[in-house]
């Protein structure tokens, strides 16, 4: 009986996933994640700027953010956005986390010349960076860390 009720409820939750995706849409869903991933991180980088208190260089702090955020978030783009299924989670992970790291990359170079030649502000510099990055992201993770593989 519980094995059917279990059985039921991923059915469920299953169904429900399609539904919103199919609803939305790969690409709107995918822009919605992109927000909740934002705000993941940016809740992560400023608790880590207050609990720091300036102790800790803040590109480290970028590079932890970034790093937890991307253990947080791959469930709901493996899941919800791009509906995977089948393969292994380490090898999509790495996948996703090798994509994550172009753009971590464009957070520790474009950060310091943001911050410190142009006196933006840390959290609205990297603001900046995080809006040019939606399209390519997008690109790179359709076409290659969650591509339908076949039976190779």
């Amino acid at each position: 009986m519980f094995a059917l009720k279990n059985r039921s409820a991923r059915e469920a939750a299953v169904s429900r996933r399609a539904s919103i995706s199919a609803f939305l849409g790969e690409r709107i869903t995918y822009l919605l994640a992109g927000a909740v991933t934002a705000g993941i991180y940016y809740a992560l980088l400023g608790l880590g700027l207050l609990v720091a208190n300036n102790a800790v260089p803040y590109l480290l702090l970028v590079v932890i953010g970034h790093f937890s955020t991307t253990m947080i978030v791959y469930p709901l783009y493996r899941l919800i956005v791009f509906k995977i299924s089948g393969e292994g989670w380490l090898s999509g992970y790495l996948r996703f986390y090798a994509v994550g790291l172009s753009f971590l990359g464009a957070s520790v170079i474009g950060l310091p010349l943001l911050v410190e030649f142009a006196g933006i502000p840390l959290m609205m510099a990297q603001a900046l960076i995080i809006l040019l990055s939606p399209p390519l992201s997008y690109a790179i993770n359709r076409t290659w860390t969650f591509r339908k593989r076949g039976n190779v």
